[in-house]
């Protein structure tokens, strides 16, 4: 994987489509994409949480619309909303060789003291 933005509101990376990361079909598997999404969501989400807090995956709702055969797959992590204890975040996920939207996911972070 590979950072290609990295904002107060928005978190972009990507994974490339390789011969160990594919399904019969040649689609970069589901759980990668799903692993990939919680990634970014997860960065993104702690980059907000403030200094002397982590965060948690609390929920994730993925939709998986399409494929991603050429790849690479790219994230694009946005903000929803940060609060106190709970940070709600998007991410599109694009075959980003065929420029088609391949899943859209919706994550909870739970925000806690660090330790």
């Amino acid at each position: 994987m590979r950072d290609v933005e990295d904002t107060a509101q928005r978190l972009v990376i990507e994974m490339d489509n390789r011969p160990d990361l594919v399904n019969v079909r040649g689609a970069i598997q589901g759980g990668l994409v799903a692993t990939l999404i919680d990634i970014a969501a997860g960065r993104l989400a702690g980059n907000v949480s403030g200094a002397g807090n982590d965060v948690t995956t609390a929920d994730m709702n993925v939709h998986f619309l399409a494929p991603i055969i050429e790849g690479p797959a790219r994230a694009e992590a946005t903000v929803v909303r940060a609060g106190r204890r709970l940070i709600v975040t998007s991410v599109d996920v694009f075959d980003a060789g065929r420029d088609r939207l391949a899943a859209k996911a919706t994550l909870t972070f739970a925000v806690l003291e660090r330790r």
